[in-house]
């Protein structure tokens, strides 16, 4: 069977591009994948990975890269963009959308949404990366706490949270920790301001499990979408891709608990981890 190479998409983002300059030099240079392998002392299927995107650029492939086709500093530069899609410029623009929303929806599966968490929730989250110093996960918990302020405010935003009931068994800091996130979550699962649906396990697989999704509704009556995955995030602002993700979320609202059946399952998981004292030796 003939090999055919995926299409390449180079303008859908700074990662994109990467990949197609690195095919676009390497077949410029008449090398295959296994030859180019060969000289970069990497891997074919790392190779591979990084020009259909997949995979974001190892750290010291860019500079090998450049050695290679003799492109200066041209590599080194593409990837100075593509690691900044990962997290910095996009999320800071999503945080500040966040600031003036009027709806804020989101879908988690793997943790309590970040305007939900307790402090402790969100210290032992956070703590689980490893290379982040004491003081810096500090820093990143105090960041995440002062989110919250606008809902204590006198016009707080409507939030809708959907989460996944993988959530709610996973627990985080602890016993007593994850007691008392779980009893903030269910004081927020039906209010004026605050609605939470469980996506049970009985619900199946769904479109959205593999990542997190947030929609914002801003008061000139614009949505962004954020999508969100291990280590890279995406900003859509198009009314297009926003629609389209809307339309995903609405799909995963319909099928999840309501907001009493939610209350239920969150009290069940309650018990499973109440905290309990030692019995007497």
């Amino acid at each position: 069977m003939t090999f055919k190479p995926q299409t390449l998409t180079p303008y859908l983002s700074a990662r994109h591009y990467f990949g197609a300059e690195q095919r676009r030099h390497r077949e410029a240079a008449k090398l295959s994948l296994l030859q180019l392998a060969d000289i970069l002392n990497s891997s074919k299927s790392t190779l591979a990975r990084v020009e259909t995107a997949e995979l974001m650029p190892p750290p010291d492939l860019p500079d090998r890269l450049d050695a290679a086709f003799g492109t200066d500093r041209h590599f080194h530069g593409l990837y100075q963009l593509a690691k900044r899609e990962a997290h910095p410029d996009q999320y800071r623009r999503f945080m500040d959308f966040e600031a003036q929303a009027e709806v804020v929806e989101n879908y988690e599966p793997q943790v309590i949404p970040g305007l939900l968490q307790t402090r402790e929730y969100a210290e032992a989250q956070l703590s689980l990366q490893e290379e982040l110093p004491g003081e810096k996960v500090a820093e990143l918990v105090n960041a995440r706490m002062s989110r919250k302020e606008r809902l204590r405010s006198a016009q707080p935003p409507l939030r809708w949270a959907i989460i996944d009931e993988a959530v709610l068994r996973r627990p985080f800091g602890g016993r007593e920790s994850m007691y008392k996130q779980l009893a903030s979550l269910l004081a927020q699962v039906d209010t004026p301001d605050s609605k939470v649906q469980v996506m049970p396990f009985s619900a199946g697989p769904h479109y959205l499990m593999g990542g997190a999704l947030t929609l914002l509704t801003l008061p000139n009556g614009s949505a962004v979408a954020y999508e969100e995955g291990i280590e890279v995030g995406h900003l859509h602002e198009d009314r297009d891709s926003v629609k389209k993700w809307r339309r995903r979320y609405e799909v995963l609202r319909a099928n999840a608990l309501p907001p009493a059946a939610s209350a239920e399952l969150i009290r069940q998981a309650m018990e499973d981890c109440q905290p309990c004292d030692t019995p007497p030796s």
